[in-house]
């Protein structure tokens, strides 16, 4: 197959951890068509990041949620960067902190995830709107 490389968007959300998988998976049917391979998905935002962690209880998304808050709170008094609102910094820190991207095996036509684990758009803005991704999958 070789490769393909998409750009989605994923629905706007308030600020927390949200499980989108299946959201993915809905704009992504060139996926069916790889038997083996890696999925890249890069988020080409600042201020929001991806990460992969438990898809079944949500309490593990408001703790994540809770703990991330308390790494980076608002108003913190150094802060510089304040122009754009005093969730804007945190969110720039803890994008930073969980990274742009997340690299999946495919097999068989779909996300080769463990049993237990989704893809989490992780938004850091109190509103950040609708979240642009790329996704490349390399495989055959």
């Amino acid at each position: 197959m070789g490769w393909v490389q998409k750009e989605i968007r994923l629905g706007a959300r308030s600020r927390g951890f949200h499980l989108v998988t299946a959201e993915i998976l809905q704009q992504l049917p060139e996926l069916r068509e790889f038997r083996v391979g890696l999925a890249h998905i890069f988020i080409q935002h600042t201020s929001a990041a991806l990460a992969l962690n438990e898809n079944a209880d949500p309490t593990v998304r408001q703790d994540m949620e809770r703990h991330f808050n308390e790494l980076a709170p608002e108003n913190a008094p150094y802060f510089v960067h304040t122009y754009e609102g005093p969730d804007d910094m945190p969110a720039h820190i803890k994008a930073v902190l969980l990274g742009s991207s997340v690299t999946v095996p495919v097999k068989d036509g779909r996300f080769h995830l463990g049993t237990w684990q989704g893809i989490y758009l992780c938004e850091h803005r109190n509103w950040g709107g609708s979240r642009r991704l790329v996704i490349t999958i390399h495989g055959e």
